[in-house]
């Protein structure tokens, strides 16, 4: 099995610039949840001159919208979302200093140019777990827009949260990189 990489929150340049698409991680630290309205919201505030409602230098966004906690808990499942659908935010966010995104799916060649201009990082949790991945979640706290509901704005502290780098700095594209690998795979006969 290949060798987990533990990151930790605020993620820095140099740490970035050390993953490789592909590369296996745990991250531990206080991240935040979006989703696309949140996102459309942001970008609208920074575009009326307005700050943002929390400092996202350094920080990592994961694209959720987790259910209620049961009793006992601290959240409900917390699976990822889509990420084509903050494609259109992204840039902005990256340019703010956002250094990190999680969610499923493949990312748009504007984002990953905004990531490799701004040393970004892209990674995919595994959807359908979303009850596992919410176990390595300690805490959370609505931060804004609360008025969306799940879709508010959410302050999470999470321990050895696991995911795989998807899109690297580089530009290196898993999504890619994944379907080329199994093209050039002999047939067995």
């Amino acid at each position: 099995m290949a060798e987990q990489k533990a990151l930790t929150i605020p993620l820095t340049y140099d740490q970035v610039k050390g993953l490789r698409a592909g590369d296996l991680v745990t991250i531990t630290g206080t991240i935040y949840t979006a989703r696309d309205a949140a996102h459309k919201n942001m970008t609208e505030a920074l575009s009326a001159g307005e700050a943002l409602p929390m400092n996202i230098t350094d920080q990592v966004i994961y694209y959720a919208g987790p259910t209620p906690a049961k009793p006992g808990r601290v959240i409900g499942s917390c699976g990822p979302t889509t990420s084509g659908r903050m494609d259109a935010y992204s840039p902005t966010l990256l340019a703010e200093g956002l250094r990190g995104m999680i969610g499923k799916g493949p990312r748009s060649p504007e984002v990953i140019e905004a990531m490799k201009q701004h040393g970004a990082v892209y990674f995919a949790a595994v959807g359908g777990a979303a009850a596992v991945i919410s176990d390595s979640i300690t805490k959370v706290d609505v931060v804004a827009y609360e008025e969306l509901g799940p879709e508010a704005i959410r302050k999470m502290e999470v321990v050895d949260y696991p995911c795989v780098v998807a899109i690297d700095s580089f530009g290196n594209d898993l999504y890619k990189l994944g379907v080329e690998k199994y093209k050039q795979t002999e047939p067995t006969t």
